[in-house]
């Protein structure tokens, strides 16, 4: 029997210029008295994490700050987060401060400073044992700085597990921010690369939970079983439509003016409407597939992030969408093409169609030409398809099912774009 219930839902949201100031209000409003607001040394430069907190203060509000999230977090650097928050506490709610990383700390810090067991004890199996969360998490508030990742809106944190050489992630609808504060202004001063990163992952939250598996071909599922990623549905079909027609009109301009108002507005709410839409269709085999990109770098390390090895998780995103679009096209012909279309009004129609947009926007954005460019070769191929494979929560999500030897061949061919 197949599935006919699908599920939506999203955190309350207040979204404009000037919106991150009233943080203060909005916890003051909930009776919060001691707050712990995290964030990474990057943004905590900015002097937004500084300016927030003293807003908060304003309100009566003791605030904490823990400015050491690492970029990309790994194992380690969440259990340290979490040992400085256990320390520190308790807290009445937690706000984040950041990209994806300082977000997805916060949800690993609010999970596991009120609830009992390790790290690993909640992430996604087989990597973890994937435990729910068995009491309440305090308020969570996320303050985006980057506009991408979409965290704001989801139920996911995602991290390294060093010692595994693989990314993974903690999976549950407690994680879900209660609150996400969309700031623009706070985000004029990411630098273009990742500008360029995490809009390459707005992109592909948007065409993978457009593209993924129609929530009515699933198996039925019991009440208890139900998961946040139930695949496409016509709710979140429309956020990823509206996710990609923003981004068509702004994205560039982004990138190349990083103080063009008009178009981080636009990418801010690009990145909004994407991560509504994905936070309930789910995403599928980019995503599968740049998990071990970013677990395994050697010494790649872009302009604009820490002076450390690293694949930025967008860019890991971008650089297998376009051979992987080209596998899922016979899947949903027509989800393809409307994409295709979305994002370049003269673009054709059939597989070759969307790859070749998304290759043209990897290039004019300065995202490196595939695979080789950050390090990989044929040598890693079968490693890469090994960690893909462990991602098979995003799998199941995909218009099909990729068998080992088809992961290969997305990886093989993306070696290089053009």
């Amino acid at each position: 029997m197949n599935e006919t219930v699908f599920t939506y839902a999203a955190p309350a949201l207040k979204f404009g210029p000037g919106a991150s100031d009233e943080v203060g209000h909005d916890l003051a409003q909930r009776g919060v008295r001691r707050a712990l607001l995290v964030t990474d040394p990057g943004v905590a430069a900015t002097g937004h994490p500084a300016r927030i907190a003293e807003h908060m203060s304003a309100y009566g509000l003791s605030v904490t700050t823990y400015d050491a999230a690492h970029v990309e977090p790994t194992d380690e650097s969440l259990r340290e987060a979490i040992d400085f928050a256990r320390d520190a506490g308790p807290f009445d709610a937690i706000v984040a401060v950041g990209g994806g990383s300082a977000i997805d700390t916060a949800k690993a810090v609010n999970l596991l400073t009120t609830n009992p067991g390790e790290l690993m004890d909640y992430v996604n199996a087989p990597v973890g044992r994937a435990l729910a969360p068995s009491r309440p998490l305090l308020p969570l508030v996320a303050v985006p700085t980057t506009t991408g990742t979409g965290s704001e809106s989801t139920t996911i944190c995602v991290l390294d597990v060093l010692s595994l050489h693989v990314k993974t992630g903690i999976s549950h609808p407690a994680l879900r921010p209660t609150l996400a504060v969309v700031d623009p202004r706070l985000t004029m001063s990411q630098p273009a690369m990742v500008t360029a990163a995490a809009g390459m992952d707005i992109l592909c939250h948007a065409l993978e939970s457009w593209t993924a598996r129609w929530y009515a071909a699933f198996d039925a599922k019991r009440p208890e079983e139900r998961v946040p990623y139930c695949g496409a549905n016509p709710i979140a079909d429309l956020w990823s439509e509206k996710a990609m027609t923003l981004l068509a009109g702004s994205f560039r301009d982004a990138v190349r003016d990083g103080h063009d108002e008009s178009a981080r507005e636009q990418m801010a709410l690009a990145a909004t409407f994407a991560g509504l839409g994905f936070g309930n269709a789910g995403v599928h085999i980019p995503h599968a597939n740049a998990y071990p990109i970013a677990g395994r770098v050697r010494d790649y390390s872009p302009a604009g992030y820490p002076d450390e090895p690293i694949v930025p998780h967008g860019m890991a995103v971008a650089l297998t969408a376009p051979e992987a679009f080209r596998f899922t096209y016979d899947a949903a012909p027509e989800r393809h093409d409307r994409a295709a279309r979305l994002l370049d009004p003269g673009a054709g129609e059939g597989p070759d169609a969307l790859p070749a947009v998304l290759a043209t926007l990897i290039r004019d954005v300065g995202i490196p030409n595939g695979l080789a460019a950050v390090g990989y070769d044929e040598g890693d191929v079968d490693d890469l398809v090994e960690g893909a494979l462990r991602q098979q929560r995003l799998l199941a999500t995909a218009p099909k099912s990729p068998t080992d030897a088809d992961l290969a061949g997305i990886i093989r061919r993306s070696m290089e774009h053009w």
